[in-house]
């Protein structure tokens, strides 16, 4: 009976909206120097209150309720700046109060709202930012803290959204070559107490409390509210100055508490899914999961995303466990948003979410989903194998079967010469391809685990042949932040709250292996300099990409058309020698060395190609 309650409620608000001159329901906190107008939307409520905190006074006023179940309250005057918090009345008691489902500025911790007048916190010049021109993507996943906290990397604001405004940051970056940065969660999480910071507490940020916030521990002052917003508009606008567009990761499956939270408490049972036993279901892994398909969970999670591109001019969203989440939902995330900012995720659940499979944006059914990707864990598992065991894989110079390695460099597309795989993606850019993330082993450590009794130039050998194929795929190419520099977090599979001595990168690396990281910054520029390995769709990946024969153990990849180029995979511990077409061609990579440039000419109609590496040609 409640579940049919909250699809009626959801389908009456639904319409409500549509009325000319609707409140908009997540227009909480309406912000004039004349009056300040509060709305919150609660089917549930018989009561609601808001509670006003300036100059030590707290003023607490009935709300009315409007259409659609809106309730407003007006308190006029300048607010700027004044504290407030919301409580509902329901099932005959007063629910403990929060800040709103949808604040945009918040006390210390969290706890409260704040009026604010945000143009107040745009930095000098915000209005004339725009993003860079969209490229060819490639994404590099970070988290604040690792980036900037480690003292090898001279950062003025160590662990900080500003590490992210400074030369030393931006200009490495431009160096690599990436063209999108992803943040991991930066919205104002529950796990870290903002008062106590001296006590250096690490998260990576995945307990949802204020969804559009800032987080206030990546700020320089969490006491102010203003601080988190305008720093975190500071280093978008830095990001974007230095040609490289933000992605950020948006966490909308759970949240950090049930009743603990602003969505529990606002309107208890409505934001979430429940078993047929009445109990919470917990598709998330962490107590909770978020009912998408009702409507205003729904709206709730299209308005977000629009207010993070508005308000913070963020160009992408990568959707933590996406596969939580309804189909439908994830079409509309997609239409709200322009075509050029990216839109990806997780396609699956920690745990069998309380809802039909076939109805969520699970990698299965994404083509049901055009413009949103997901990760390719089938190029992950041929490349370096399955988190979830430690057998060495192609990179490894293990026999396995190829045709995931196909598939993936196909941007898991259906081909006539890719067997035996289930072709998830409709188009190549659904495709997100990686070996590794802030999950699970960072790929150091995984190619440890496979092959313990190998050499650290081996290892190296098998990090570049593994990245070889990602930087090559058909798909969106995805790496971790600090593969680069060959990082390591001594083992730990999952550093969430692991200390700074795990997590964080080691600038002095650079300098250790500065030949890896010129590996990877050659990667990314003939990538960009070749077309071809981003052919767009799958009708000219099917015309144009194919799989020659190759010896045992090893993948041809040839790329027809204007600017034909051919990727020669040897997964195998001794040199293999590939038939190629007749012909001159450059070589851009070769045993463990590249260069967008060439390394030198061959001619076919063979090619010697060294154990554990893989040859890049160009036709001349």
């Amino acid at each position: 009976m409640k579940r049919n309650l909250y699809i009626i409620a959801g389908i009456v608000m639904s319409i409500m909206c549509g009325c000319k001159g609707a409140v908009n329901p997540f227009d909480e906190c309406l912000y004039t120097p004349e009056a300040t107008t509060f709305h919150v939307w609660s089917a549930q409520a018989d009561s609601v209150q808001v509670l006003l905190m300036e100059g030590g006074e707290v003023v607490c006023k009935d709300m009315k309720k409007g259409r659609g179940d809106v309730w407003t309250a007006v308190f006029k005057g300048d607010h700027n700046g004044a504290n407030y918090v919301f409580r509902t009345h329901t099932d005959g008691a007063w629910n403990e109060t929060s800040a709103g489902v949808f604040a945009k500025a918040v006390s210390l911790n969290g706890d409260m709202g704040v009026v604010m007048d945000l143009r107040t916190t745009d930095p000098e010049g915000w209005d004339a930012d725009v993003s860079p021109a969209f490229t060819t993507p490639v994404v590099y996943e970070l988290h604040h803290r690792d980036f900037s906290i480690d003292p090898s990397s001279g950062a003025a604001h160590p662990g900080k959204f500003l590490a992210l405004t400074e030369p030393w940051s931006l200009s490495f970056l431009q160096d690599l070559g990436v063209t999108h940065v992803q943040i991991l969660p930066s919205f104002d999480y529950g796990s870290i107490d903002e008062s106590t910071l001296e006590r250096n507490v690490y998260n990576w940020g995945y307990d949802p409390k204020n969804y559009n916030v800032p987080e206030g521990s990546y700020s320089s002052d969490p006491a102010d509210p203003a601080c988190r917003i305008r720093e975190f508009k500071q280093m978008v606008m830095a990001l974007h100055g230095a040609g490289l567009r933000v992605v950020m990761d948006v966490v909308y499956n759970h949240t950090y508490q049930t009743m603990g939270c602003a969505l529990g408490r606002v309107n208890p049972g409505y934001f979430y899914r429940t078993g047929d036993d009445g109990e919470l279901a917990n598709g998330s892994g962490c107590g909770n999961e978020t009912a998408s398909e009702r409507e205003m969970v729904r709206r709730f999670i299209v308005e977000s995303v629009k207010y993070w591109h508005d308000e913070y001019h963020v160009d992408g969203f990568r959707f933590d466990l996406m596969g939580i989440h309804d189909i439908e939902t994830m079409n509309a995330v997609r239409a709200a948003l322009p075509a050029d900012v990216l839109v990806y995720g997780e396609g699956w659940a920690a745990m069998a979410p309380a809802y039909p499979a076939e109805l969520l944006a699970m990698k299965a059914n994404m083509a049901q989903i055009p413009g949103v990707g997901a990760f390719s864990d089938d190029l992950r598992d041929v490349l370096v194998g399955s988190p979830f065991n430690s057998l060495p894989a192609f990179a490894a110079g293990a026999a396995v079967n190829v045709e995931p390695l196909k598939f993936g460099l196909a941007g898991g597309v259906e081909h006539p010469q890719v067997n035996g795989m289930v072709f998830w993606a409709a188009e190549p850019s659904q495709h997100v391809s990686y070996v590794t993330c802030h999950d699970n082993y960072c790929l150091r450590d995984r190619l440890t685990l496979s092959c313990p009794k190998a050499t650290e130039a081996e290892l190296l050998r098998m990090d570049k042949l593994a990245q070889t194929a990602v930087l090559t795929s058909q798909g969106m190419p995805f790496i971790f932040a600090g593969e680069e520099l060959f990082r390591t977090k001594g083992g730990d599979e999952n550093s969430f709250e692991s200390p700074d001595s795990v997590n964080a990168i080691r600038w002095d690396n650079l300098r250790t292996y500065r030949n890896l990281f010129n590996y990877y910054k050659a990667l990314i520029a003939i990538r960009k300099a070749h077309p071809a390995f981003w052919l767009g769709n799958a009708g000219a990946v099917r015309e144009l990409v194919s799989f020659p024969e190759a010896p045992d153990g090893c993948v041809a990849y040839f790329i027809d058309g204007d600017d034909p180029v051919m990727v020669l995979f040897n997964g195998t511990a001794e040199s293999q020698t590939f038939d190629i077409p007749e012909g001159d061609y450059n070589m851009l990579a070769c045993d463990g060395e590249a260069s967008p440039v060439g390394l030198g000419n061959i001619s076919g109609p063979q090619c010697r190609v060294k154990p554990l590496s893989a040859t890049i040609l160009s036709r001349i």
